[in-house]
């Protein structure tokens, strides 16, 4: 278990601002250099421009010049497993591989481990993006 990360996740736990759902949400990536970026979750009376823990996680490790990373650790106050919702899966997947370890806390010293693959399958990529943009060059005009 990455026990280090899983503490650090825990920590960033105090720093969210959570007054509408009172579920608070920690993040900590470690980047390819072994830096860590914390992220807790930031919420909005209209909740639409609330800040998930890992975008937050994410947008200070890109702040500061990192755009590789070799694991995630999510927690939530509740210790009950959360996963990365759809957009910050998706945002990850703008700066990793498939087989980035995610790790979800569970508790006490019990993790779920998954990999983004995992959790976003054939996920909206460059390549994804050009490959439907060569299909729609190479389909004739009606």
């Amino acid at each position: 278990m990455p026990e280090a990360l899983v503490e650090r996740a825990r920590e960033a736990l105090d720093n969210a601002y959570v007054p509408y759902s009172e579920y608070t949400v920690g993040a900590a990536l470690r980047t390819a250099d072994g830096e860590v970026y914390v992220g807790c979750n930031i919420e909005n009376a209209n909740y639409s421009n609330s800040l998930h823990a890992e975008e937050v996680a994410v947008a200070e490790a890109v702040k500061n010049g990192h755009t590789e990373f070799d694991r995630l650790v999510v927690t939530s106050g509740a210790r009950d497993g959360v996963t990365p919702c759809g957009m910050c899966r998706q945002t990850l997947a703008e700066f990793c591989d498939e087989d980035l370890p995610v790790v979800c806390d569970l508790g006490g010293d019990d993790v779920a481990e998954y990999t983004l693959g995992e959790l976003l399958p054939n996920t909206i990529s460059l390549d994804t993006l050009e490959a439907a943009a060569a299909k729609r060059d190479a389909e004739p005009d009606e």
